[in-house]
Order: structure tokens, then sequence, then C-alpha cells
């Protein structure tokens, strides 16, 4: 396992701290008046979600993580438990729905999604930056509610509730920004 020396910090760097993976999500350099430089940064741990904020000398080093990425295949879901398969190796990953959170929303059977694996167990899923789904529901515009950004919820084909503009109806297909979870754009196909 390697390390990582203070002059490698930056925004992103996945460290291991106290035997728990933690990505850099903050690093400031910081030079006081007189005495050593400091780092301050902050790290999410990628098991519990916690923020942590830590302290480093110039010249410390921290441990790397192992952790990597794969392109995955989401395949179905039962129950709690999401099925995925890597692209390259054709191994099966069980994913729980704790582990997969909010990205279940934009999940299609067939799409390519990126998989964090932790010493080869997988703590996390990224589903593609736009995704296009259907509209199973939504209620009709109300005639003469024409004022700008008039918005209302509708239904996606993965049972997801999605805020869209008043013009969107049921059967037609949308873009969505899975990062934010906001409509982009009607989709004509």
């Amino acid at each position: 396992m390697g390390s990582y020396n203070t002059s490698e910090f930056r925004k992103g760097l996945k460290v291991q701290i106290e035997g728990d993976p933690f990505i850099m999500i903050e690093c400031q350099f910081v030079k006081p008046g007189k005495g050593q430089a400091l780092y301050k940064c902050k790290l999410r741990n990628l098991l519990k979600n916690t923020v942590l904020d830590r302290t480093w000398k110039s010249g410390d080093s921290i441990e790397s993580a192992d952790i990597s990425e794969i392109q995955a295949q989401y395949l179905y879901r039962q129950g709690d438990i999401f099925y995925f398969m890597c692209n390259e190796s054709y191994e099966q990953y069980e994913i729980p729905s704790v582990t997969v959170d909010d990205a279940w929303k934009y999940l299609k059977e067939g799409m390519v999604c990126d998989i964090m694996l932790y010493n080869n167990n997988p703590i996390g899923i990224t589903p593609p930056n736009h995704v296009v789904l259907e509209v199973v529901q939504a209620d009709p515009a109300v005639r003469g509610n024409t004022a700008t950004n008039v918005t209302k919820p509708c239904k996606v084909e993965t049972g997801a509730e999605i805020t869209v503009p008043n013009f969107v109806e049921a059967g037609e297909k949308i873009r969505i920004d899975t990062r934010t979870g906001d409509y982009i754009e009607r989709v004509k196909e």
C-alpha cells in the first residue's frame, strides 16, 4: 500500500485513516508567520459518509486507500439488493440499497454505471451524469397557468418523483441531471 506526502494533497484524493477509506473534499495550504507550513483538510468517510477535519504539517505523509473504480452494467433489482455486472471481468456485484442510496432513481436495466470498490467490495455507485427516462404519470397542465417557471411533480419509469415544467406530459421522455436531480429538457425520438 502506497502513501501520499503533503505536497501531493489535493481535492479528490482517496486516503485511509484508522482503517477507513476517506476522500479529500477540501485541502488548504496555510503558511503562518513563523513555524511550519500546514495543510488543513476536510475528508469524507466513504463508508459512513461522515466528515472529518484534520491538519497535517508539511512533510507528513498519509496512507493511500485501496480504492478502484470499475464500469458495470445495471442488471436488475430484487428487493433491497441491486445487481451489477463488471463489463471487463463479467463478475457480478450485489449492492444493498443503503450503498446505492439515491442513485436508484436513475437506474434503468442495461445502464452502465461507475462502481467504487474498497478492498474489492462495492462502497458506492455513480450513474451517468445525464439519463433519459420516460414520464409515466404527470398531472395535466392547467389551462391559463402560463406564468414563467410553473412546475409540477411527475413520476418516471424508475418510480422516482421529479419536478418538471408544467408542459411535460405522461408518455414523454425527459433528460435528467443525476448529480442534482433536475429536469434538463424533453427528448424527441
